[in-house]
């Protein structure tokens, strides 16, 4: 064997290495994200939270920590899939999923999505919900806030998907590896 097979089986192997821990991230996000959506926010709905003046403090607190920790998913995934992509041609063909242009994009997609939460969405919602004044009666919740929640559902849904393509690009690859 020569020296530059030896350099590429060992790119491949350190490529390989990713795999398993993007995988593992994306599996974090997602079940994180489904309890949040599915457990935690219905509880809390459901539970009369929402009529509760301290509201929109409790729910910026626990979405800022959540986009954070979001954050660093996503910038995690987006690395793991830049290192897999790194060794290629800019115009090769990929047949690995979790190589190819669209892993990318998703986890680029994925970024912004969370960008969006974190420096959009979550401190708009938590300035609409805060009230200033202790003594005022409880007002509604202003219009602005139905469609900041429905622009927050269809990104979490976007998220979600991307999260689920991810996972099966990645799934793929590492059962073909092994």
């Amino acid at each position: 064997m020569t020296a530059r097979t030896l350099a590429v089986n060992a790119s491949r192997d350190r490529q390989i290495r990713w795999l398993p821990w993007i995988l593992a991230i994306v599996a974090f996000w997602l079940s994180a994200s489904l309890v949040l959506d599915l457990l935690v926010m219905p509880v809390m709905y459901t539970a009369g939270m929402m009529t509760e003046p301290s509201f929109a403090t409790v729910g910026y607190s626990l979405f800022e920590a959540f986009n954070h920790v979001e954050l660093v998913c996503a910038a995690l995934i987006l690395t793991g899939l830049l290192t897999l992509r790194c060794p290629l041609p800019a115009f090769s063909t990929v047949i690995s999923g979790s190589r190819c242009r669209w892993a990318v994009g998703t986890g680029a997609t994925l970024l912004a999505v969370v960008l969006i939460y974190t420096y959009g969405l979550t401190p708009e919602m938590g300035a609409l919900g805060i009230s200033l004044d202790a003594f005022a009666p409880q007002a509604p919740a202003p219009a602005a806030m139905a469609w900041m929640h429905g622009t927050y559902w269809g990104l979490e849904l976007v998220k979600l998907l991307g999260l689920g393509l991810l996972a099966r690009l990645c799934y793929q690859d590492l059962q073909s590896a092994s």
